[in-house]
């Protein structure tokens, strides 16, 4: 054999050699077990009864109109706190109204409880509220009344009045006449800090 062959053969055998020495070296004991884990996730559940707040006609300036609505925790989860956003559209019937908004002559008064003695707690106009932060509307209306209640907690509710009025200017308000104001107020409640379980 000549030399170039020795030497391939033996490096061959070096290799099968080795690889077989290295195979053996990862030989060991083993043992494992499996874990099934589950997150069940809560639910914030917020209703609000009735979900239509306000529905009436023919109202002129000087009219205001008290609703009460209630928030209900339905959920599996405690709420914190409340944000309100309002959205309103205005139907011109004339189509006189120019740059006017109606939303700037309907006042919005917040109220947790009515009697007679009963004075806002939070009033605006809608034009303002909508356009207004909602942390502002949860830091003076919401804000307070959890502090008093401690959140909404999971099966609980509490009541809300709020009055809306169209103010009279002692101005020229027939631009309004005919006129409808749809308003919508979504409600989005957040849940309480999170805590280790």
């Amino acid at each position: 054999m000549d030399f170039l062959k020795k030497i391939s053969v033996g490096v061959v055998t070096a290799s099968l050699g080795l690889s077989l020495m290295g195979g053996g070296t990862y030989a060991y004991f083993s043992d494992s077990e499996t874990t099934n884990n589950t997150f069940g996730m809560g639910e914030l559940d917020l209703s609000v009864d009735p979900t239509a707040i306000v529905e009436v006609d023919n109202l002129k300036p000087g009219d205001s109109v008290m609703r009460e609505f209630m928030l209900t925790n339905d959920g599996t989860l405690d709420i914190k706190s409340i944000n309100l956003l309002t959205d309103y559209t205005v139907t011109d019937k004339d189509g006189d109204n120019a740059s006017e908004d109606l939303g700037e002559h309907i006042r919005v008064n917040f109220l947790w409880n009515w009697d007679k003695e009963s004075e806002p707690v939070f009033e605006t106009t809608l034009s303002e509220l909508k356009s207004m932060d909602p942390d502002v509307v949860k830091k003076d209306v919401f804000d307070p009344l959890w502090e008093k209640h401690g959140g909404l907690d999971v099966g609980t509710e509490n009541t809300l009045w709020v009055e809306f009025e169209f103010v009279d200017n002692d101005e020229d308000q027939n631009i309004f006449q005919g006129d409808d104001l749809t308003l919508e107020w979504e409600f989005q409640a957040e849940q309480t800090d999170g805590e280790e379980k």
